[in-house]
């Protein structure tokens, strides 16, 4: 009996020892491949945005001056004064309706809807957020080009483009205030503080750099879009003086003339002019928001202490 169990035994700590033996090695080899996959991964997800950055900034750098930013695009020569112009206005446009409706609906959905009316609203939202924005346009076109007879609008453009955005204040509001400590709201309440207070004074200053970023990042998801606004805002080379007159914007140079052939040298340069614009402002609005969100973040540390 005993010599069984001890042959067993044998058998048992041998087996034992070789799973042992074959975990360590399987460790061993990952520990050793992994230090140089991970920069391999980290370098190839880099490199399609230094090489698009290099590609474009080899064909707008050279003829980019400071004409480029304050001439008019006309006829086949000029500048891209006014499609800057229409992009900054479209934009504010379509900000100032993504934060108020994406703000206001993000406190409603956190803070005061009922649970299954809650799940609703963030299943639209992310559908919402998955519609192609071409559909959008589509929508804007016939809804507010033609149904309201406005004709193509510098408001229509700003109008789709805050539905664009819309989702995405929304949907990082409602996070940012769901991940508010619930210590935080039984203290206030504690301490008798009706709901709109918690809400306003300690939930929104705690959520507001998350939400900074949510809107921050939506500015850029709109800067780079184009069909929403082909469709609505139509497109002039002359500056914008009145927000129901069509406009010019930076990504609508990019689609019109990037297709040209290649005798119409300097529409194409003003389209390569305007992607390295693009890309510069959407690094200074990554920058910005950075930067503001670390600087509240720092006068908030001594909250939760």
């Amino acid at each position: 009996m005993n010599s069984t169990s001890e042959g067993l035994g044998g058998e048992g700590t041998a087996l034992t020892y070789a799973t042992v033996s074959g975990r360590t090695r399987r460790r061993l080899i990952f520990d050793r491949v992994i230090p140089w996959v991970l920069p391999l991964a980290f370098v190839a997800v880099l490199f399609p945005l230094f090489d698009m950055l290099f590609w474009i900034g080899q064909k707008a750098v050279p003829t980019f001056s400071w004409a480029t930013l304050t001439e008019t695009q006309v006829g086949f020569g000029g500048g891209l004064y006014s499609m800057i112009l229409g992009t900054l206005v479209l934009i504010a446009l379509g900000t100032a309706i993504a934060t108020g409706l994406g703000i206001a609906a993000g406190f409603y959905t956190a803070e005061y809807a009922p649970p299954s009316v809650a799940s609703f609203g963030r299943m639209a939202g992310n559908v919402l957020a998955g519609v192609p924005a071409i559909v959008l346009g589509y929508f804007g076109y016939y809804l507010l080009v033609l149904y309201t007879n406005w004709g193509f609008t510098t408001l229509a453009g700003g109008i789709v483009l805050g539905i664009f955005m819309i989702p995405y204040v929304y949907r990082t509001t409602d996070l940012a205030l769901t991940s508010v400590p619930p210590t935080q709201r039984e203290a206030a309440m504690a301490m008798g503080a009706r709901p709109h207070q918690y809400l306003l004074r300690i939930a929104f200053p705690i959520a507001l750099p998350t939400i900074l970023t949510g809107i921050f990042f939506a500015m850029a998801l709109g800067l780079g879009e184009a069909a929403p606004i082909v469709y609505t805002a139509g497109w002039s080379s002359t500056p914008i003086t009145s927000l129901m007159q069509p406009t010019s914007f930076l990504t609508g140079a990019i689609w019109l003339f990037y297709d040209l052939p290649p005798s119409e040298g300097t529409l194409l340069t003003l389209a390569f002019q305007a992607a390295f614009l693009l890309i510069l402002i959407v690094l200074a609005l990554n920058v910005a928001v950075q930067v503001l969100s670390d600087r509240y973040r720092r006068r908030l540390e001594g909250l939760f202490e």
